[in-house]
């Protein structure tokens, strides 16, 4: 699971430098779309779409923004709601690569993820081929300097949220929860007035392949930035355990 919290800390890191080019205001609003699309547009009643309205507010999105892609999920705007897609890959060392995407266009979106995949010494494969690797899960970030109570008091407050497991990095603390369980452990966490930083719901790998190469490290890196770098793609997951030094190089 450490490589992939610490990966998921570059990709956050990513997200915010990329709202600011206003790429990611468009992937959020996606979300927004479809949880009301599917369960309507009160967050209290549509757990979903309350993901989707945090995200918003975590990178600075417009409450304007974020009523328009509710009413075009109602259907109050017209044209077409997004879809919500997985393509599987591989990458470079044979690393497992899943990516989410929301998209009116099918035909658009998986060509250009497939263009993308062969560009950056991937591939793209068969519905099933990759998705076994990982599990569909909830996940929940805490910022150790952000909460009011000391580490010891915090860990005794997460194993009574209900969370299925957790680790502390530097600066931050990861909950991991069923899909199903997720509001739950969160209203439990808020509950002892923690400060969440984010949650959501996403793929966790179950085994993941050592990259200890930096230039096969920087290989996949370039592959995940591109497919992040698609309008229509809204997350991808790999499985892949980088050494911290290597990490710290990347992302420097």
């Amino acid at each position: 699971m450490s490589g992939h919290s610490k990966w998921a800390g570059i990709k956050h890191k990513k997200a915010i430098v990329d709202a600011k080019k206003g790429k990611e205001f468009t992937k959020v609003a996606n979300m927004i779309t479809l949880a009301a699309k599917v369960g309507g547009k009160d967050p209290k009643m549509n757990f979903s779409l309350r993901l989707a309205i945090d995200k918003a507010k975590a990178v600075n999105m417009p409450a304007t923004n974020v009523e328009r892609a509710i009413k075009r999920g109602l259907g109050e705007l017209g044209g077409v709601a997004p879809e919500e897609l997985i393509y599987e890959g591989y990458g470079p060392a044979g690393v497992a690569i899943l990516v989410e995407a929301m998209t009116d266009n099918r035909n658009r979106t998986a060509s250009e993820v497939r263009s993308f995949f062969s560009k950056h010494g991937g591939n793209m494969a068969e519905a099933g081929s990759v998705a076994y690797i990982f599990e569909n899960k909830g996940q929940i970030s805490l910022l150790l300097n952000e909460q009011k109570i000391d580490q010891e008091a915090l860990e005794l407050v997460i194993v009574e949220s209900g969370a299925d497991d957790y680790e502390i990095n530097e600066d931050e603390v990861i909950l991991y929860t069923t899909k199903t369980n997720l509001q739950k452990v969160l209203e439990n966490l808020e509950t002892k007035q923690l400060k969440i930083n984010e949650s959501e719901i996403t793929y966790i790998p179950k085994n993941e392949i050592k990259i200890a190469d930096p230039e096969t490290a920087q290989k996949i890196v370039r592959l995940v930035e591109a497919l992040e770098e698609i309008e229509d793609v809204t997350a991808v997951h790999a499985n892949i355990d980088i050494p911290e030094e290597i990490i710290e190089k990347l992302s420097s």
